[in-house]
């Protein structure tokens, strides 16, 4: 295990955040796999075509039996907005504090403007938990351009439940 809190084979820190519906959302914890998605807000047109190619494999990850989450750290009133335009099918967690996203391990950025956001913002990550509340794969970029493949990361999932693939990345 690595002394970088998420690193691959350590567990994923459990965040309570309010969702776009009202209700609070856990990333982390035991007993399910789980795909956590940080996108940068509702600013970022690349996030919302990252996040329209995750809708679109939804059942996919359902049949891999993974709850799927995206998580910013918009407002809720924004997200929430943005989730209705798009047509997300998906939960949608908000309000991810500054703390919170660098305990994620996360790139923060500040804004270019005002008219870009409001707020500093996550750069994106992923996050697949496995029902043991530990970190199976974790992608981290500092730029909107840099983000796995979705379908290749489905395809890992169902290889790793498949085959009892090991967590890699964990040598010290």
């Amino acid at each position: 295990m690595s002394d970088r809190l998420t690193a691959p084979g350590n567990p994923m820190p459990v965040i309570t955040l309010p969702s776009t519906d009202g209700t609070d959302l856990q990333l982390g914890g035991e007993g399910r796999w789980q795909v956590a998605v940080v996108y940068r807000g509702r600013h970022c047109p690349l996030c919302r075509k990252y996040l329209k190619t995750l809708d679109g494999l939804l059942e996919g990850f359902r049949e891999a039996g993974a709850e799927v989450i995206a998580v910013s750290g918009d407002p809720q009133e924004r997200a929430k907005e943005e989730a209705a335009e798009e047509g997300w099918r998906f939960p949608v967690a908000t309000e991810l504090s500054q703390d919170q996203m660098r305990e994620l391990g996360l790139f923060v950025s500040e804004p270019r403007s005002p008219q870009e956001t409001d707020r500093p913002f996550a750069e994106p990550g992923l996050f697949v938990t496995n029902p043991g509340g530990v970190l199976q794969i974790v992608d981290i970029s500092n730029a909107p351009f840099a983000r796995p493949d979705l379908q290749g990361v489905l395809d890992g999932l169902k290889f790793i439940q498949e085959k009892h693939y090991p967590i890699r990345g964990t040598a010290a």
